[in-house]
């Protein structure tokens, strides 16, 4: 059956074996139990800030996907299509990045079960700011915009928690890139230091 889905987006997409699909949301596969993927959505990779219950009554908005080995999920600087997020309840996912100075990618991270992606354009619709690519075919969960919606407008609390919880969430993320910039900053000033010294 898996390897009908990956035929069926070869073919639509016009990618060869040795290429990456882009996906798409309308490739749908039934994969896995709600209580499994509210389990992995209260993980401490996700949302961990919600209640048992509040993680079941999200994960009812959301549709079960499979998607097949290296397809490109999102694109850097994609802002067509932005109006969703992942939750990856088995396999990897590659994240990478563009850096001007480099031919390839530079990888900054490799996210499994567990793991949200895309949850900032899904609330700023901005462009995604990195490439993700599934590493393994992946199984998933996903939180569409409208769907978004329709839980803020059915069960409203459970939606503002689910809102502070991906804040909760993006401001660690931010805190902890804060701390990465501190440290580069104060390995170059040692280098700069240290460069100083050894000129005559």
């Amino acid at each position: 059956m898996l390897k009908n889905l990956i035929n069926k987006v070869r073919s639509a997409t016009g990618n060869g074996p040795g290429e990456a699909a882009h996906w798409k949301l309308d490739f749908t596969e039934p994969l896995t139990s709600a209580e499994a993927a509210a389990e992995m959505l209260r993980a401490p990779t996700a949302l961990m800030q919600l209640t048992e219950e509040e993680a079941t009554t999200v994960v009812r908005f959301m549709q079960p996907r499979i998607i097949p080995a290296e397809t490109v999920i999102f694109q850097e600087g994609d802002d067509t299509d932005t109006g969703y997020m992942l939750l990856v309840i088995d396999g990897e996912v590659t994240v990478e990045t563009l850096i001007v100075s480099r031919k390839s990618p530079d990888t900054l991270n490799v996210l499994g079960p567990g793991s949200l992606i895309g949850e900032m354009s899904l609330f700023d619709g901005a462009a995604r700011s990195a490439t993700c690519t599934a590493t393994s075919d992946l199984r998933c969960a996903v939180l569409t915009r409208e769907a978004m919606e329709q839980l803020t407008r059915s069960e409203p609390t459970t939606a503002a928690h689910l809102v502070t919880a991906i804040a909760q969430r993006l401001s660690e993320r931010l805190r902890q890139s804060d701390e990465k910039v501190r440290l580069y900053s104060h390995l170059v000033r040692t280098m700069q230091q240290e460069i100083h010294t050894l000129m005559p």
